[in-house]
């Protein structure tokens, strides 16, 4: 397995990576952050569907991200971008162009960024840029939106909700 490492200024990161603790060539200024993969000489290909708003500028970046952990760990990414929401109602009239989802169903993975905006709101409902949302999970056999929450501290007793409950 071919292991590489990111050198990194401590001062800077330290707000990043709180709680991650260095390996054993931690310095003063310098931490060190490894990234493994489990099958590194691997070829994936990811659907990029960069969406309306400020998807493209998000699925831009994370992109470079990608790109970034897989020369580090020796594994290959093969980006297609496919026009899906508003982007593709205005460049197809569908929210979801057939193409676009036999690409994410031949792929390993789909990198999904932001979908809608007010330009299409007064569109029919099999017109606005959710609905090719709907259509891709069901295409892809997926039924959630799985996103992680954080319950804070000071919402976890209050009082009206425990009313509420019993």
């Amino acid at each position: 397995m071919a292991m590489a490492s990111l050198q990194f200024n401590n001062a800077i990161a330290k707000p990043f990576f709180m709680g991650m603790r260095p390996s054993s060539s931690y310095k003063n200024s310098v931490g060190r952050i490894r990234c493994a993969a489990t099958t590194p000489s691997k070829r994936y290909t990811i659907t990029l569907l960069p969406g309306d708003g400020i998807g493209p500028e998000v699925i831009s970046v994370a992109t470079n991200v990608l790109k970034l952990a897989a020369s580090l760990e020796g594994i290959e990414f093969d980006f297609q971008e496919m026009p899906m929401g508003g982007a593709a109602l205005d460049s197809t009239g569908l929210p979801l162009p057939a193409e676009t989802l036999s690409a994410a169903k031949q792929s390993d993975a789909v990198l999904l960024g932001a979908i809608g905006g007010y330009k299409w709101d007064k569109n029919e409902k099999h017109l606005k840029p959710e609905t090719g949302l709907l259509q891709l999970r069901a295409g892809l056999q997926v039924f959630a939106n799985l996103r992680p929450a954080t319950v804070l501290p000071q919402v976890m007793f209050f009082p009206i909700a425990k009313n509420y409950w019993e």
